[in-house]
Protein backbone atom coordinates (compact mmCIF):
# COMPACT_ATOMS: atom_id res chain seq x y z
CA UNK A 1 0.00 0.00 0.00
CA UNK A 2 1.08 3.54 -0.64
CA UNK A 3 0.69 6.79 1.23
CA UNK A 4 -1.81 9.40 0.21
CA UNK A 5 -1.42 10.95 -3.21
CA UNK A 6 -3.76 13.86 -2.69
CA UNK A 7 -3.56 14.93 -6.30
CA UNK A 8 -5.28 11.86 -7.73
CA UNK A 9 -8.46 12.98 -9.46
CA UNK A 10 -11.61 11.49 -7.98
CA UNK A 11 -15.28 12.03 -8.66
CA UNK A 12 -15.48 14.22 -5.56
CA UNK A 13 -13.17 16.73 -7.27
CA UNK A 14 -16.23 17.78 -9.23
CA UNK A 15 -17.51 19.96 -6.42
CA UNK A 16 -15.05 22.81 -6.60
CA UNK A 17 -15.01 26.33 -7.99
CA UNK A 18 -13.07 27.39 -11.10
CA UNK A 19 -9.90 28.29 -9.23
CA UNK A 20 -9.68 24.67 -8.02
CA UNK A 21 -7.23 22.99 -10.39
CA UNK A 22 -7.97 19.43 -11.49
CA UNK A 23 -4.56 18.96 -13.10
CA UNK A 24 -2.93 15.97 -11.43
CA UNK A 25 0.48 17.58 -11.77
CA UNK A 26 -0.52 20.85 -10.12
CA UNK A 27 1.63 22.06 -7.23
CA UNK A 28 0.08 25.49 -6.83
CA UNK A 29 -0.30 27.01 -3.34
CA UNK A 30 -3.01 26.06 -0.92
CA UNK A 31 -4.54 29.53 -1.33
CA UNK A 32 -5.52 28.61 -4.90
CA UNK A 33 -5.99 24.87 -4.81
CA UNK A 34 -7.07 23.33 -1.54
CA UNK A 35 -9.45 25.66 0.28
CA UNK A 36 -12.53 24.39 2.06
CA UNK A 37 -14.32 27.61 1.15
CA UNK A 38 -14.08 26.66 -2.55
CA UNK A 39 -16.34 23.62 -2.12
CA UNK A 40 -19.79 24.18 -3.61
CA UNK A 41 -23.03 23.26 -1.88
CA UNK A 42 -21.65 22.01 1.47
CA UNK A 43 -21.94 25.04 3.73
CA UNK A 44 -22.62 23.11 6.94
CA UNK A 45 -19.75 20.67 6.47
CA UNK A 46 -17.36 23.46 5.52
CA UNK A 47 -18.45 25.53 8.52
CA UNK A 48 -17.86 22.65 10.95
CA UNK A 49 -14.43 21.83 9.53
CA UNK A 50 -13.25 25.44 9.35
CA UNK A 51 -14.46 26.00 12.92
CA UNK A 52 -12.43 23.02 14.12
CA UNK A 53 -9.31 24.44 12.47
CA UNK A 54 -9.89 28.01 13.68
CA UNK A 55 -10.40 26.94 17.30
CA UNK A 56 -7.76 24.19 17.16
CA UNK A 57 -10.29 21.54 18.14
CA UNK A 58 -9.45 18.69 15.81
CA UNK A 59 -11.01 15.52 17.23
CA UNK A 60 -9.50 12.02 16.98
CA UNK A 61 -12.16 10.69 14.58
CA UNK A 62 -14.55 12.14 12.00
CA UNK A 63 -17.29 10.58 9.88
CA UNK A 64 -17.85 12.35 6.55
CA UNK A 65 -21.29 11.01 5.60
CA UNK A 66 -23.37 11.68 2.51
CA UNK A 67 -24.12 10.54 -1.02
CA UNK A 68 -21.33 9.57 -3.38
CA UNK A 69 -19.87 12.31 -5.54
CA UNK A 70 -20.90 15.35 -3.50
CA UNK A 71 -17.51 16.41 -2.15
CA UNK A 72 -16.56 14.22 0.82
CA UNK A 73 -13.14 13.18 -0.49
CA UNK A 74 -12.35 16.66 -1.73
CA UNK A 75 -13.30 18.10 1.66
CA UNK A 76 -10.97 15.63 3.38
CA UNK A 77 -8.10 16.75 1.13
CA UNK A 78 -8.82 20.43 1.73
CA UNK A 79 -9.15 19.80 5.47
CA UNK A 80 -5.72 18.13 5.59
CA UNK A 81 -4.14 20.86 3.47
CA UNK A 82 -5.44 23.63 5.72
CA UNK A 83 -4.55 21.82 8.96
CA UNK A 84 -1.00 21.10 7.79
CA UNK A 85 -0.70 24.43 5.94
CA UNK A 86 1.20 22.82 3.10
CA UNK A 87 1.37 23.82 -0.54
CA UNK A 88 2.29 20.58 -2.24
CA UNK A 89 -0.07 17.83 -1.18
CA UNK A 90 1.49 15.02 -3.20
CA UNK A 91 2.89 12.17 -1.10
CA UNK A 92 2.52 13.97 2.20
CA UNK A 93 4.42 11.73 4.66
CA UNK A 94 2.02 12.39 7.52
CA UNK A 95 -1.16 11.47 5.63
CA UNK A 96 -2.37 8.00 4.72
CA UNK A 97 -5.27 7.31 2.35
CA UNK A 98 -6.92 3.90 2.61
CA UNK A 99 -9.44 2.69 0.04
CA UNK A 100 -11.12 -0.66 -0.67
CA UNK A 101 -8.98 -3.23 -2.42
CA UNK A 102 -9.08 -6.50 -4.33
CA UNK A 103 -6.72 -9.42 -3.83
CA UNK A 104 -4.99 -10.29 -7.10
CA UNK A 105 -2.00 -12.62 -7.23
CA UNK A 106 -1.53 -12.15 -3.46
CA UNK A 107 -1.38 -8.35 -3.83
CA UNK A 108 -3.87 -5.72 -2.68
CA UNK A 109 -4.96 -3.55 -5.59
CA UNK A 110 -7.30 -0.56 -5.43
CA UNK A 111 -10.00 0.24 -8.01
CA UNK A 112 -7.72 2.09 -10.43
CA UNK A 113 -4.97 -0.52 -10.15
CA UNK A 114 -7.32 -3.44 -10.79
CA UNK A 115 -8.86 -1.61 -13.75
CA UNK A 116 -5.40 -0.98 -15.22
CA UNK A 117 -4.57 -4.68 -14.82
CA UNK A 118 -7.48 -5.64 -17.07
CA UNK A 119 -8.82 -8.14 -14.53
CA UNK A 120 -12.60 -8.51 -14.64
CA UNK A 121 -13.99 -7.65 -11.21
CA UNK A 122 -16.35 -10.35 -9.97
CA UNK A 123 -16.68 -9.31 -6.32
CA UNK A 124 -16.87 -6.01 -4.41
CA UNK A 125 -13.68 -4.44 -3.08
CA UNK A 126 -13.15 -4.32 0.69
CA UNK A 127 -11.22 -2.54 3.42
CA UNK A 128 -9.13 -5.45 4.65
CA UNK A 129 -7.65 -6.38 8.02
CA UNK A 130 -4.14 -5.83 6.60
CA UNK A 131 -5.08 -2.22 5.84
CA UNK A 132 -6.36 -1.63 9.37
CA UNK A 133 -3.06 -2.95 10.71
CA UNK A 134 -1.30 -0.51 8.40
CA UNK A 135 -3.32 2.32 9.93
CA UNK A 136 -2.33 1.25 13.45
CA UNK A 137 1.35 1.06 12.53
CA UNK A 138 1.21 4.40 10.72
CA UNK A 139 -0.32 6.20 13.70
CA UNK A 140 2.19 4.60 16.09
CA UNK A 141 5.11 6.48 14.50
CA UNK A 142 6.00 10.13 15.00
CA UNK A 143 4.97 12.70 12.36
CA UNK A 144 7.72 14.02 10.11
CA UNK A 145 6.57 17.51 9.05
CA UNK A 146 3.12 18.02 10.57
CA UNK A 147 1.96 18.37 14.18
CA UNK A 148 0.29 14.93 13.98
CA UNK A 149 -0.81 12.30 11.48
CA UNK A 150 -4.10 11.97 9.61
CA UNK A 151 -5.60 8.82 8.09
CA UNK A 152 -8.50 8.83 5.63
CA UNK A 153 -10.56 5.66 5.08
CA UNK A 154 -12.68 5.91 1.95
CA UNK A 155 -15.85 3.83 1.55
CA UNK A 156 -15.47 2.83 5.18
CA UNK A 157 -18.72 0.84 5.10
CA UNK A 158 -16.90 -1.82 3.05
CA UNK A 159 -15.20 -3.29 6.11
CA UNK A 160 -15.96 -6.94 6.93
CA UNK A 161 -16.46 -7.71 10.64
CA UNK A 162 -12.80 -8.57 11.28
CA UNK A 163 -11.57 -5.28 9.86
CA UNK A 164 -14.33 -3.28 11.56
CA UNK A 165 -13.52 -4.75 14.95
CA UNK A 166 -9.81 -4.08 14.44
CA UNK A 167 -10.58 -0.45 13.59
CA UNK A 168 -12.81 -0.17 16.64
CA UNK A 169 -9.93 -1.35 18.81
CA UNK A 170 -7.71 1.35 17.31
CA UNK A 171 -10.37 4.01 17.96
CA UNK A 172 -10.74 2.86 21.56
CA UNK A 173 -7.05 3.47 22.25
CA UNK A 174 -5.58 6.98 22.61
CA UNK A 175 -4.05 7.96 19.27
CA UNK A 176 -1.74 10.85 18.40
CA UNK A 177 -3.55 11.68 15.20
CA UNK A 178 -6.92 11.83 13.45
CA UNK A 179 -8.90 9.23 11.49
CA UNK A 180 -11.42 10.42 8.90
CA UNK A 181 -14.00 7.84 7.77
CA UNK A 182 -15.75 8.61 4.48
CA UNK A 183 -19.02 6.79 3.83
CA UNK A 184 -22.09 7.00 1.64
CA UNK A 185 -23.77 4.29 3.77
CA UNK A 186 -22.89 5.08 7.38
CA UNK A 187 -25.72 2.85 8.59
CA UNK A 188 -23.57 -0.13 7.59
CA UNK A 189 -20.82 0.85 10.02
CA UNK A 190 -20.71 -0.53 13.53
CA UNK A 191 -22.64 1.71 15.90
CA UNK A 192 -19.68 1.54 18.27
CA UNK A 193 -17.50 3.04 15.52
CA UNK A 194 -19.87 5.86 14.53
CA UNK A 195 -20.40 6.78 18.19
CA UNK A 196 -16.68 7.59 18.44
CA UNK A 197 -16.72 9.92 15.42
CA UNK A 198 -17.85 13.49 14.97
CA UNK A 199 -20.40 13.52 12.17
CA UNK A 200 -19.78 15.88 9.23
CA UNK A 201 -22.89 15.74 7.01
CA UNK A 202 -22.78 16.28 3.24
CA UNK A 203 -25.85 17.15 1.18
CA UNK A 204 -26.95 16.57 -2.39
CA UNK A 205 -26.64 19.65 -4.62
CA UNK A 206 -29.49 21.61 -6.17
CA UNK A 207 -29.85 22.10 -9.93
CA UNK A 208 -28.01 25.43 -10.01
CA UNK A 209 -25.08 24.00 -8.04
CA UNK A 210 -25.00 20.93 -10.29
CA UNK A 211 -24.81 23.17 -13.34
CA UNK A 212 -22.01 25.25 -11.84
CA UNK A 213 -19.94 22.21 -10.90
CA UNK A 214 -20.31 20.44 -14.25
CA UNK A 215 -19.46 23.68 -16.09
CA UNK A 216 -16.40 24.21 -13.90
CA UNK A 217 -14.91 20.79 -14.59
CA UNK A 218 -15.57 20.88 -18.32
CA UNK A 219 -18.40 18.33 -18.35
CA UNK A 220 -21.21 20.63 -19.42
CA UNK A 221 -22.25 18.14 -22.12
CA UNK A 222 -23.83 16.10 -19.34
CA UNK A 223 -26.31 18.92 -18.77
CA UNK A 224 -27.81 17.99 -22.13
CA UNK A 225 -28.62 14.51 -20.79
CA UNK A 226 -31.60 15.13 -18.47
CA UNK A 227 -31.95 11.39 -17.81
CA UNK A 228 -28.41 11.31 -16.42
CA UNK A 229 -28.98 14.44 -14.31
CA UNK A 230 -32.18 12.99 -12.89
CA UNK A 231 -30.51 9.65 -12.30
CA UNK A 232 -27.64 11.33 -10.41
CA UNK A 233 -30.07 12.93 -7.95
CA UNK A 234 -27.97 15.95 -6.95
CA UNK A 235 -24.54 14.31 -7.14
CA UNK A 236 -22.23 15.82 -9.78
CA UNK A 237 -19.73 13.03 -9.21
CA UNK A 238 -22.42 10.45 -9.88
CA UNK A 239 -23.57 12.37 -12.96
CA UNK A 240 -20.05 12.10 -14.41
CA UNK A 241 -19.69 8.46 -13.39
CA UNK A 242 -23.15 7.51 -14.69
CA UNK A 243 -22.58 9.30 -17.99
CA UNK A 244 -19.27 7.52 -18.51
CA UNK A 245 -20.67 4.19 -17.35
CA UNK A 246 -23.55 4.50 -19.78
CA UNK A 247 -21.04 4.74 -22.62
CA UNK A 248 -19.31 1.54 -21.42
CA UNK A 249 -22.41 -0.70 -21.51
CA UNK A 250 -23.08 -2.32 -24.91
CA UNK A 251 -25.93 -0.46 -26.59
CA UNK A 252 -27.47 -3.73 -27.72
CA UNK A 253 -27.77 -4.83 -24.10
CA UNK A 254 -29.33 -1.55 -23.01
CA UNK A 255 -31.78 -1.82 -25.89
CA UNK A 256 -32.87 -5.28 -24.68
CA UNK A 257 -33.47 -3.88 -21.20
CA UNK A 258 -35.67 -0.91 -22.13
CA UNK A 259 -38.42 -2.87 -20.43
CA UNK A 260 -38.54 -6.18 -18.50
CA UNK A 261 -38.29 -9.22 -20.79
CA UNK A 262 -41.56 -10.95 -21.60
CA UNK A 263 -40.26 -14.44 -22.38
CA UNK A 264 -38.17 -16.95 -20.46
CA UNK A 265 -35.74 -17.53 -23.33
CA UNK A 266 -35.10 -13.80 -23.65
CA UNK A 267 -34.52 -13.50 -19.91
CA UNK A 268 -32.02 -16.38 -19.90
CA UNK A 269 -30.17 -14.94 -22.90
CA UNK A 270 -29.89 -11.47 -21.34
CA UNK A 271 -28.69 -12.95 -18.02
CA UNK A 272 -25.93 -14.82 -19.85
CA UNK A 273 -24.87 -11.70 -21.78
CA UNK A 274 -24.73 -9.64 -18.59
CA UNK A 275 -22.54 -12.19 -16.80
CA UNK A 276 -20.13 -12.43 -19.75
CA UNK A 277 -19.96 -8.77 -20.80
CA UNK A 278 -20.18 -6.79 -17.56
CA UNK A 279 -17.99 -6.75 -14.49
CA UNK A 280 -19.28 -6.56 -10.93
CA UNK A 281 -19.49 -2.76 -10.72
CA UNK A 282 -21.16 -2.46 -14.10
CA UNK A 283 -23.78 -4.96 -12.97
CA UNK A 284 -24.47 -2.99 -9.78
CA UNK A 285 -24.74 0.20 -11.82
CA UNK A 286 -27.12 -1.49 -14.25
CA UNK A 287 -29.47 -2.46 -11.42
CA UNK A 288 -29.65 1.19 -10.33
CA UNK A 289 -30.17 2.26 -13.94
CA UNK A 290 -33.05 -0.19 -14.38
CA UNK A 291 -34.83 1.44 -11.45
CA UNK A 292 -34.85 4.60 -13.55
CA UNK A 293 -35.66 2.92 -16.89
CA UNK A 294 -38.40 0.71 -15.47
CA UNK A 295 -40.05 3.28 -13.25
CA UNK A 296 -43.39 2.80 -15.03
CA UNK A 297 -43.27 -0.89 -14.08
CA UNK A 298 -42.16 -0.43 -10.47
CA UNK A 299 -45.67 0.15 -9.12
CA UNK A 300 -46.68 -3.43 -9.81
CA UNK A 301 -45.18 -6.95 -10.05
CA UNK A 302 -42.81 -6.08 -7.17
CA UNK A 303 -40.09 -4.88 -9.56
CA UNK A 304 -38.58 -2.44 -7.08
CA UNK A 305 -38.29 -5.18 -4.46
CA UNK A 306 -36.82 -7.58 -7.02
CA UNK A 307 -34.19 -5.03 -8.08
CA UNK A 308 -33.18 -4.41 -4.46
CA UNK A 309 -33.00 -8.15 -3.77
CA UNK A 310 -30.79 -8.58 -6.85
CA UNK A 311 -28.40 -5.88 -5.65
CA UNK A 312 -28.17 -7.38 -2.17
CA UNK A 313 -27.52 -10.81 -3.67
CA UNK A 314 -24.69 -9.49 -5.83
CA UNK A 315 -23.15 -7.75 -2.82
CA UNK A 316 -23.28 -11.09 -0.98
CA UNK A 317 -21.35 -12.58 -3.92
CA UNK A 318 -24.13 -14.84 -5.22
CA UNK A 319 -23.76 -16.24 -8.74
CA UNK A 320 -24.32 -13.27 -11.12
CA UNK A 321 -26.01 -15.47 -13.73
CA UNK A 322 -28.45 -16.82 -11.16
CA UNK A 323 -29.15 -13.34 -9.77
CA UNK A 324 -30.05 -11.99 -13.20
CA UNK A 325 -32.09 -15.05 -14.16
CA UNK A 326 -34.18 -14.70 -11.00
CA UNK A 327 -34.61 -10.98 -11.55
CA UNK A 328 -35.55 -11.18 -15.24
CA UNK A 329 -37.72 -14.30 -15.04
CA UNK A 330 -41.18 -13.23 -16.32
CA UNK A 331 -44.04 -13.54 -13.85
Amino acid sequence: MKQLDLLDLTTDLSVCEPSQSIDSESTQPIAENWQLSKIIGQNLAVSLLKGAITHNRIVPAYLFAGADGVGKSLAAKCFIAEIFNIQNLANCPDSLWIEPTYIHQKQLLNESEIAASGVLRKTPSQIRIEQIREITQFLATSPLIAPYKIVVVENAERMPPTAANALLKTLEEPISGTIILISSQPQRLLATITSRCQLIPFQRLNNAQMTTVLDNVGRSEILNRPNVIQFAGGSPGDAIAYHDQLQSIPKSLLQELIQPPSSLLTALSIAKDIEVQLDFHQQLWLLDYLQYCWREFLSYQNWLLKLEDAKNSLLKMASPRLVWEVLLFPD
